[in-house]
C-alpha cells in the first residue's frame, strides 16, 4: 500500500526535532480543533509536540519560512474560541512542556513550563507550604492562564493573573528569545513588557517559562454560603463588605437557577435561592470576627441561613460544586453548547448590571444562570444553545451583547477574564477608541507577518 509523502514543513519539523513530536492523523488535529467554546470548530494542518524553547524556536522559524500560522495551545478551556485554527497551520501544544524548574520559598517565585497545570503547581507547592493564588475554576494550565489574564475565585484578595506575573521567557515572530520581566518586586526600567504580553491571547509569541508569585498557604481558612431573597440584595451586600475592609479571600454570586443545576449535577439539596459562595483566609484570632462582621453587614441586605462549612470536606464540596457549574449546565442538556458571558464593571454598578441581566433574560424568555466572581466587578450569564439551530443562537448572542454594551455603558469592559477570541473582536473598539490603533500598532510591529494565532484578538488585517 502506498503512503502520501509529507509535505515539507512536516519533513523538516520531523527531521530536527523526533519524529513522534509531529503530527499529520486527523484524531491529533481533530483534538486540536476547537476549545469549550460554542464556537465552529476548524482542525489544523499539523500538531508538534516541542519539549524546550529550542523545539519552540525551531517551529517558529520554519513556520515563517513555510508562511504556516501558529495557534499555542494549552488544554483547550478556553471559552471565546481562542486556540481554533481557523487559518489552518500549526498548532503547538504545550502538553510535553509540563516541568516546575524552581520553586523559590524565600522570595516567594516559581518559575514553569507552560504546560504546567494549575492543580499540579499547587501539588508540588504544597510540599513547602505555599500555593498559587490565581484559581479559574477549570484545571487550565499556567501558560494559557497567563494568555487570557486569567483570574477567578481568588482574584478579590490575591488579584488575577496579571499581579502574579514577574518574568516571561518568550519566542517572539523573528525566533528571537527575549524575557519580559525580572524576579524583582517591582522594577521602573523600560516599558512594562509584563502587562503587555500577559493577555495577548497568543498573538504576540510563544510563552516557554513563566515565573510566577505565589503565597503561603493560609493558618485558617473558613468558608460558608448564604442566602438573599433577591439577587440585587446579594450583590449590594457584596459591595457593603468590600467596603468595610473585610480581607475576604472568596465571594461568589450563584442564581437560583444555578443553584438547581448545581443540585441536579452533584446531588445537593441548597436551598434555591441567589446565594453567596464566601472564604475567609486569615489566622485563627481574626479570621472569627471577620466572619461575624461579615454576617452582621449581610443581614442588613435580609440574609438569611448563614451556614458555615463545619470541616474541610464540606469546603471542599462547597467549592468544588462551584468550580463544575458550567459542567452542571453542559450535562443538564449534552445536546447542547455552552455560552458564557463574561463582563466586569465597577463594584458601584455592579449591582445594576447584574440585575439588568437578570431583567433582561426574563424580558427575552431566555434562560440563563447569572454567576460570578462578584468581589471584583465580574460576573457572568450561562446559556445553553443549540449551535446548529440559528434563530436560537441569534437569540442568545443579541441578549450577549445587551450585557455587554449595559457593561461598556457603565465604564466597564467586555470580559473580565475570558478574553476576547474570536467571540468578541467587535466590542474592541467602542471599549478602546483610538487606543485600538496603538495595539494593532503593537502587534503589527511584533508580528508583521500576521503568524500567531490570526484574526484573534488585537488582529491586524
Amino acid at each position: 500500500m502506498s503512503t502520501v509523502k509529507p509535505s515539507p514543513i512536516v519533513q523538516e519539523l520531523r527531521s530536527k526535532l523526533n519524529h513522534d513530536q509531529v503530527y499529520v492523523s486527523e484524531s491529533q488535529r481533530s483534538l486540536h480543533s476547537s476549545d469549550e467554546s460554542y464556537h465552529q470548530s476548524a482542525m489544523p494542518d499539523i500538531v508538534v509536540y516541542p519539549s524546550s524553547t529550542e523545539d519552540v524556536a525551531t517551529i517558529v522559524h520554519l513556520a515563517a519560512a513555510y508562511n504556516e500560522k501558529i495557534y499555542p495551545y494549552g488544554l483547550g478551556t478556553s471559552l471565546e474560541g481562542h486556540v481554533i485554527p481557523y487559518e489552518k497551520g500549526i498548532v503547538i501544544d504545550f502538553s510535553l512542556m509540563n516541568g516546575v524548574l524552581a520553586i523559590d520559598e524565600k522570595d516567594l517565585l516559581v518559575t514553569v513550563q507552560p504546560g504546567v497545570t494549575r492543580d499540579q503547581l499547587n501539588k508540588e507547592l504544597k510540599k513547602y507550604g505555599l500555593f498559587f493564588s490565581v484559581d479559574p475554576g477549570a484545571n487550565a494550565t499556567i501558560g494559557g492562564m497567563v494568555a487570557t489574564n486569567a483570574s477567578g475565585t481568588n482574584s478579590v484578595k490575591y488579584g488575577v493573573m496579571r499581579d502574579q506575573v514577574r518574568d516571561l521567557e518568550i519566542v517572539l515572530a523573528n525566533g528571537t528569545i527575549i524575557h519580559s520581566g525580572n524576579r524583582a518586586a517591582k522594577s521602573s526600567s523600560g516599558y512594562d513588557l509584563n502587562n503587555l504580553f500577559v493577555g495577548a491571547e497568543g498573538t504576540l509569541g510563544c510563552y516557554t517559562e513563566i515565573t510566577v508569585k505565589v503565597y503561603g498557604i493560609p493558618e485558617k481558612i473558613i468558608a460558608g454560603r448564604v442566602q438573599f431573597p433577591s439577587i440585587h440584595d446579594a450583590v449590594s451586600s457584596v459591595s457593603a463588605v468590600l467596603q468595610s475592609g473585610i480581607p475576604i479571600a472568596r465571594i461568589e454570586l450563584i442564581d437560583a437557577y444555578s443553584m438547581e443545576k448545581i443540585n441536579q449535577h452533584n446531588d445537593t439539596g441548597y436551598p434555591l435561592k441567589p446565594t453567596l459562595f464566601l472564604e475567609f483566609h486569615g489566622n485563627a484570632s481574626s479570621i472569627h470576627h471577620d466572619l461575624s462582621f461579615c454576617e452582621s453587614i449581610m443581614q442588613d441586605y435580609h440574609a438569611s441561613q448563614f451556614h458555615v462549612a463545619q470541616s474541610n470536606a464540606e469546603r471542599q464540596e462547597l467549592w468544588h460544586a462551584r468550580h463544575n457549574l458550567a459542567y452542571a449546565f453542559t450535562h443538564s442538556e449534552p445536546k447542547k453548547k455552552l455560552m458564557v458571558t463574561d463582563v466586569c464593571v465597577p463594584i458601584s454598578a455592579l449591582a445594576e448590571a447584574v440585575s439588568h441581566a437578570r431583567d433582561t433574560a426574563l424580558e427575552q424568555r431566555i434562560e440563563a444562570g447569572i454567576v460570578g466572581h462578584v468581589g471584583d466587578g465580574n460576573f457572568h450569564a450561562l446559556l445553553l444553545v443549540d449551535p446548529l439551530d440559528k434563530e436560537e443562537l441569534e437569540n442568545v448572542a443579541s441578549y450577549n451583547e445587551t450585557i455587554v454594551r449595559f457593561a461598556l455603558a457603565k465604564g466597564g469592559t467586555c470580559t473580565g477574564e475570558h478574553g476576547i477570541g474570536i467571540g468578541k473582536v467587535k466590542y474592541l473598539e467602542k471599549e478602546h477608541g483610538d487606543a485600538l490603533h496603538v495595539m494593532k500598532a503593537i502587534k503589527r510591529a511584533l508580528d508583521p507577518t500576521n503568524l500567531f494565532n490570526p484574526n484573534k484578538n488585537i488582529f491586524i488585517s
